[in-house]
């Protein structure tokens, strides 16, 4: 049996990361964290390996996630920007577009898999789907978001290399 507290300390950072990306607002973010460690807290911890709980864990975290996303009946929530300078706004806000052009499964396939470095297994116990389906949409997701963020990203570095005056864009 596993010791809700342990596992909060271990999994709360990730579960966090993972929920901000994709519910889009901090502030829901951090209340839907505490309710899968209230839940985990609640619940019979499976009898499995660490992998096994960290996978039951995030499966908590993924149908909260749903849960809220159909309950607010939203599909790209607004983000919490921090302040800095436009461009960097710009492509933020281009990232989470690009998140949310994303087919669901897909999206939390590459969040659970970049944003709360959760193995293969672990996703395809998450998501309820077979190792080999993690990576065929993690590498759909990734070729999706290259095409999508082709430009943005091309801007941004230009951008960036004109403000260190290493290329004004001048012929």
């Amino acid at each position: 049996m596993a010791d809700a507290d342990a596992l909060f300390r271990e999994h709360q950072p990730a579960v966090f990361r993972y929920l901000c990306r994709r519910v889009g607002q901090s502030e829901a973010a951090r209340d839907l964290t505490q309710e899968v460690f209230l839940r985990v807290s609640r619940t019979a911890a499976p009898e499995t390996d660490a992998a096994g709980l960290r996978a039951w864990i995030f499966a908590i975290a993924r149908n909260l996630a749903l849960n809220h996303a159909r309950d607010t009946r939203t599909r790209t929530p607004p983000i919490d920007l921090p302040a800095a300078a436009p461009a960097v706004q710009e492509l933020a806000a281009a990232i989470e577009q690009a998140l949310a052009g994303l087919a669901p499964v897909d999206r939390d396939v590459f969040l659970l898999r970049e944003t709360a470095g959760l193995s293969y297994a672990e996703v395809a116990a998450a998501c309820e789907i077979t190792t080999d389906a993690v990576r065929a949409r993690l590498k759909r997701a990734r070729q999706q978001l290259r095409e999508t963020l082709d430009g943005p990203v091309r801007v941004h570095r230009l951008r960036a290399v004109s403000l260190r005056g290493e290329w004004t864009g001048e012929r």
